[in-house]
């Protein structure tokens, strides 16, 4: 995403994704990204032990090191997509990189665990931040076609990097103790920085390139022989300023455009999205306590989490595969329900799971539902508002499933406290991801299909809220339609003439001739077949 035009303040034109070269660069940049955004508050918690020896806090207090680390991530939302919209992704990126970093380096010099919340937790998760939301606004920039599968193969950073942070931090924290680990890993996360130096943006500079082309050459073309060159250069230049009297408009991009919300499609999903984090969190967190109180030892009880780490690995690029089918893509909010209704479905069928088979076999299928909502939930935001208003409405979405995230897990916390059983939770969490799935299915045959066929097309308007990427694009070639309308007028005509039709010219010639006979003279003249100029143009001052 580009910066705004310095000299007129408005959006260059966008130009088509190419669906590789340059892509897979920025594809595997966003797989780091996404990697450490969503493993790293869930890597440190290795730590925690070490933390509470020598601060004397309790495993709650340490906890919330990831919790703000999660808050940030999502709450941050809004102002990340303000700074892309005004700097662009890349310096947002490379500023949120070294923020990341040197949270985590500020970190290994604390004393308290005040300094730890405030240099881990809001320093470090407003650096990844401010990396994830670009990294996923970027991918949306170069693919189109492929775009389901860069999801997926994006999404899989997540799982990836939970599998290898968490046994790298126990590794560090064994030979260099905590503040030597958080040392190594601020370290670690400068590669963010290496990140968003890759995501180098299009090449959005061509089409005023060209347009200087194009005026250069009409110029030419419309000066015509002898002392009318003037006219001419005046004809050009009058062209330029209707052009710039024509983009006025797009002035200013806006910091944070609401006019999403004027989309119905993009309503839907956010509630739909509220109501599937509130659950979709909860077993994972939940299933080792709930594996050890069913008499699981302990270090089964935690492979049970990279049962469900690999088969996520593999979930979501084949996910991605599958949603990028022809026959699928246009029905892709319909596969995301599938996804969320499979996974509510198997936290329902397995709360009564009480052998290890079970658990594990819940796992495989929790990872495989797990995969496919991770793989799907950018990619149907990004085909209902479009890459140009992507980076508000991620922003937005973020910001209200940041409310989620701190309602659901730590409802079903204090739940578990009070009533001593998992089960209940676990019936509860799917309940809520089916009711998920229900309400996004629903809603979008009954308001959005139903009404696409009831109702007229709505005239494209690219300011209007939930302008898709086809649109935009024809928007703006319909602006070139009609600049090079412009530039093809003749030189003699002026701001006010108005083209008459042959008819009209008859009728006013017969007029004139009545009356006198001959050519009118002056500036209202008009064409005539029996010999009047045929240059001349009839103002609106003379009907």
């Amino acid at each position: 995403m580009g910066r705004a035009d310095p000299e007129e303040g408005q959006l260059p034109a966008p130009v088509k994704p190419p669906d590789g070269g340059w892509g897979w660069i920025v594809l595997f940049g966003c797989f780091v990204i996404t990697g450490f955004s969503y493993a790293f508050p869930k890597a440190v918690s290795v730590y925690f032990k070490e933390l509470m020896k020598d601060f004397h806090v309790g495993y709650s207090d340490t906890a919330w090191i990831s919790s703000i680390m999660l808050a940030m991530l999502y709450g941050t939302g809004p102002v990340c997509s303000i700074m892309v919209n005004q700097f662009g992704c890349r310096p947002v990126m490379l500023i949120g990189g070294l923020l990341a970093s040197s949270g985590m380096i500020l970190a290994s010099f604390t004393t308290n665990i005040i300094e730890l919340y405030l240099t881990a937790g809001v320093l470090t998760g407003l650096g990844m931040a401010l990396n994830f939301q670009p990294s996923l606004i970027m991918l949306g920039t170069y693919f189109d076609k492929r775009r389901p599968l860069a999801n997926g193969l994006a999404a899989a950073g997540s799982p990836v990097f939970l599998s290898s942070l968490s046994p790298l931090g126990q590794v560090l924290l064994e030979k260099f103790g905590w503040r030597g680990g958080f040392l190594i890993m601020g370290g670690l996360l400068l590669n963010c920085c290496t990140c968003g130096a890759v995501m180098r943006p299009l090449d959005m500079g061509m089409k005023r390139k060209m347009e200087k082309a194009r005026d250069k050459y009409e110029a030419k073309e419309m000066l015509p022989i002898g002392g009318k060159s003037e006219e001419g250069i005046s004809t050009t230049d009058g062209t330029k300023k209707a052009k710039k009297a024509k983009k006025k408009p797009k002035k200013g991009k806006k910091l944070l455009d609401f006019s999403i919300f004027s989309n119905r499609g993009f309503i839907i999903y956010t509630i739909s999205k509220f109501i599937l984090v509130l659950g979709l969190f909860v077993p994972p967190i939940l299933l080792v306590n709930y594996a050890k109180d069913t008499g699981v030892p302990d270090t089964e009880a935690a492979f049970l989490l990279s049962i469900i780490g690999f088969i996520d690995i593999f979930a979501r690029p084949a996910c991605g595969m599958v949603a990028g089918l022809k026959w699928v893509r246009p029905h892709v909010a319909y596969l995301f329900s599938f996804a969320m209704l499979f996974n509510g479905l198997t936290d329902i069928c397995s709360a009564r799971a009480s052998n290890y088979t079970g658990l594990v076999i819940f796992c495989v299928f929790f990872g495989i539902s797990y995969g496919m909502v991770g793989a799907l939930q950018f990619e149907v935001l990004m085909a209902i508002v479009g890459s140009q208003k992507f980076s508000s409405a991620i922003g937005l979405v973020l910001l209200i499933e940041a409310f989620a995230v701190l309602i659901g897990p730590p409802s079903a916390g204090r739940l578990v406290d009070a009533l001593k059983n998992y089960e209940v939770i676990f019936y509860l969490a799917g309940s809520e991801v089916v009711l998920s799935a229900l309400f996004l299915a629903m809603a979008t045959y009954c308001c959005l299909n139903r009404g696409k066929n009831k109702e007229p097309p709505p005239e494209k308007n690219p300011s209007a809220g939930g302008g898709s990427d086809t649109e935009e694009a024809e928007s703006d070639v319909q602006e070139d339609e009609e600049h090079s309308s412009d530039n093809h007028q003749p030189p003699h005509s002026t701001d006010n003439a108005v083209v008459v039709t042959s008819e009209e010219a008859n009728h006013v010639a017969e007029e004139q001739s009545g009356e006198g006979g001959g050519c009118p003279e002056g500036d209202g003249e008009v064409l005539a077949r029996d010999g009047c100029n045929a240059d001349q143009t009839v103002e609106r001052d003379s009907f």
